[in-house]
């Protein structure tokens, strides 16, 4: 059987996102750490060398998972023309919350006041959640059971960069700890929302769909995040994601005839350089139709994929009839494709 998730009656008619404030250099970040590679023999410069991440960005300290994520919400919402009474879901899938209790979403929900008949929760898959996301509630309209829904993702990144740092600063920091936190150090914050209608109204984009695949057995431990530190095999998830990757776009191919090279714009999960690289060979494409947001980003989780594809709606890369593909591999491990005729 091949589950996959095809719409007829979807349009995206709201998309924003916001970009944290402060900028932090990867230079900046080996600075702090100079007495660590010093002792541990790491050449100044492998972070941005390996990652091509030259900056990545962050919140102001205090600012809530919730706080950025409404933000960008009001801003999606506001493009949209939708009235917020019409909302009838409100998905947050950020990997960041608030707390564990209550739900991220019910304070995005109460923060923006949308309708109590607006069902609300928070939806966690690693960076595949806002894909993840956009299927549920394109699903719900679809069926006929909201006729708007919206998308949130809010991620703070400070808390586990400055944890790391004090960690790996330390005098029990050894280079199998820094290449297993190194990941970490690539982390970045940003906000995004979409919002999703019925293909009934006035304008839009068409949402598609696609499908997802997973391989779970034996990879759950490649990528293990805590709220102040992540624990990466770099070259095992790697691997394991462009494996699955290649099988799910194979099963993509065969499933509804996709060729690669009728997309005019890839918008990618941006992990580094590496990963970029490695897709655009595997799908035999110039790495030009992949927008590379990570070097002054960083990783920023659910949140990259829709911002990729905000800032290149922003920047004229995604215009009126872009055939524009959404892709990711998240920890676990999943793999996501989607399509959408802007």
């Amino acid at each position: 059987m091949r589950a996959a998730q095809r719409y007829d009656q979807v349009v995206i008619t709201g998309l924003a996102h916001l970009d944290a404030p402060d900028v932090v250099s990867s230079t900046e970040l080996e600075d702090r750490l100079g007495d660590t590679l010093a002792r541990l023999r790491i050449t100044p410069g492998l972070l941005e060398k390996l990652s091509g991440i030259v900056e990545r960005r962050v919140w102001d300290e205090g600012t809530m998972p919730s706080e950025v994520a409404a933000r960008a919400g009001e801003e999606a919402l506001a493009r949209s023309g939708v009235d917020r009474d019409a909302i009838g879901a409100l998905i947050n899938t950020s990997v960041s919350r608030d707390h564990l209790e209550p739900s991220t979403a019910s304070i995005v929900h109460g923060r923006m006041e949308l309708p109590s008949e607006a069902v609300n929760f928070d939806l966690g898959n690693a960076c595949l959640g806002f894909l993840n996301g956009m299927n549920l509630v394109a699903t719900m309209i679809e069926h006929g059971e909201i006729d708007h829904g919206l998308v949130v993702a809010g991620e703070t990144s400070r808390f586990a960069m400055e944890s790391t740092i004090a960690r790996l600063a330390g005098p029990e920091a050894t280079r199998h700890m820094f290449h297993e936190q190194f990941a970490t150090l690539t982390v970045g914050s940003g906000a995004v929302a979409m919002v999703l209608s019925r293909a009934d109204g006035p304008g839009g984009h068409r949402f598609l769909g696609g499908l997802g695949r997973a391989s779970t057995t034996g990879n759950a431990d490649l990528c293990v995040g805590q709220a102040d530190e992540m624990r990466t095999d770099t070259r095992g998830l790697l691997m394991a994601g462009m494996e699955l990757a290649g099988r799910t776009w194979k099963e993509a191919v065969d499933t509804f005839s996709w060729d690669a090279a009728g997309y005019d714009v890839y918008c990618l999960h941006q992990v580094s350089k590496v990963h970029t690289r490695a897709v655009a060979e595997q799908l035999q494409l110039a790495e030009e139709r992949f927008p590379s947001q990570y070097p002054r980003l960083g990783n920023i989780g659910p949140a990259g994929v829709p911002t990729v594809l905000s800032k290149a709606v922003e920047d004229g890369t995604v215009t009126d009839g872009s055939r524009v593909m959404l892709m990711g591999v998240g920890s676990g491990i999943n793999a996501a494709a989607a399509e959408v005729l802007w």
